[in-house]
């Protein structure tokens, strides 16, 4: 039987509790109660790398907390939680040691469960938060090119069971790949800090997806004669999420039209609080609760609805 393939990549809940391996149960219980296709199998693959730099974290608090000045901070819990939590990921995820642990953890947690693809299988990805740039820089950044850096062959062998992408090295000893592999059928993204990443990544750089990208994006179109549906869900009161539609399209602008159907799409609406508390509600206050926004889309019938559209 044919199947869908569905990988999850967490990022930070930007609450007072990390992510656990369980982070994506409640959007897998919507999609399979959704699920009216009886001649695909469903497939759900969360990855998981939560607890990668979590000791380094860890210790980097309890080193502030030592500080006589730490009890006159202001705060102190945003400050210990939700901007550690962002922040620490991402500066942890670029330097070279933890970013090549989280990428042989999603090497093992992913290629274990996606195996011996058939031609009609398909893969559809769901990436929440600082989850997207990861799975943007392993896919496309060229700084995993380089056989002498840590990570290069878990990478390598990542990018090789993707369709329209292979995983070349600086020597360009390994087998060309690109018409192998799994097909991407969509891509869904949630609470996306892209515009944050977009800041490294100048043209010619090693944070430079935009190459990798358009070969993907060219040959998946070239295959299957359609576009790529992209679809990144926001929560008006997430301070992480973004629009990403114009981004992406200036990022791929020497690719043609056709490869790639982005849209950004609201999950929530502003309600009677909001009005009432309006422009209070856009205060520190609210960005002190952004975390519960943040982690909405788990358990979001409209983020559900739309992934599931796909698996029909």
């Amino acid at each position: 039987m044919a199947t869908d393939y569905v990988m999850f990549v967490h990022g930070v809940n930007t609450r007072d509790i990390r992510e656990n391996p369980k982070y994506a149960e409640g959007l897998i219980t919507k999609l399979k109660e959704r699920k009216t296709n009886n001649q695909r199998q469903l497939i759900p693959v969360p990855l998981y790398w939560g607890n990668v730099n979590q000791e380094a974290e860890e210790q980097l608090l309890k080193t502030m907390e030592s500080s006589p000045k730490w009890d006159k901070m202001w705060f102190r819990e945003f400050r210990s939680h939700q901007l550690l939590q962002f922040i620490g990921d991402a500066a942890l995820y670029i330097s070279r040691f933890i970013g090549s642990n989280v990428v042989k953890q999603l090497k093992t947690d992913g290629l274990g469960v996606i195996k011996n693809v058939q031609p009609d299988d398909r893969l559809h990805l769901v990436t929440h938060s600082w989850g997207t740039v990861i799975l943007l820089d392993v896919l496309f950044a060229p700084r995993w090119n380089y056989e002498n850096v840590p990570g290069h062959e878990d990478v390598m062998d990542i990018r090789d069971k993707f369709f329209g992408i292979t995983g070349v090295s600086n020597t360009g000893q390994r087998t060309d790949t690109t018409h192998k592999g799994i097909i991407l059928d969509s891509i869904h993204t949630m609470g996306s800090p892209i515009p944050f990443f977009n800041l490294t990544n100048i043209t010619g750089s090693s944070s430079d997806i935009s190459d990798n990208l358009q070969k993907l994006l060219t040959n998946l179109y070239h295959k299957t004669g359609k576009s790529l549906p992209w679809r990144n869900y926001i929560h008006p009161g997430d301070p992480v999420a973004y629009p990403i539609k114009e981004l992406m399209q200036d990022l791929i602008k020497g690719t043609d039209s056709n490869c790639l159907d982005i849209d950004d799409i609201l999950t929530g609406e502003a309600g009677l609080l909001d009005i009432i508390l309006d422009p209070f509600s856009q205060s520190t206050l609210a960005l002190l609760h952004g975390g519960e926004a943040h982690g909405s889309y788990w358990n979001s019938d409209r983020v559900a609805d739309k992934i599931s559209h796909y698996l029909q």
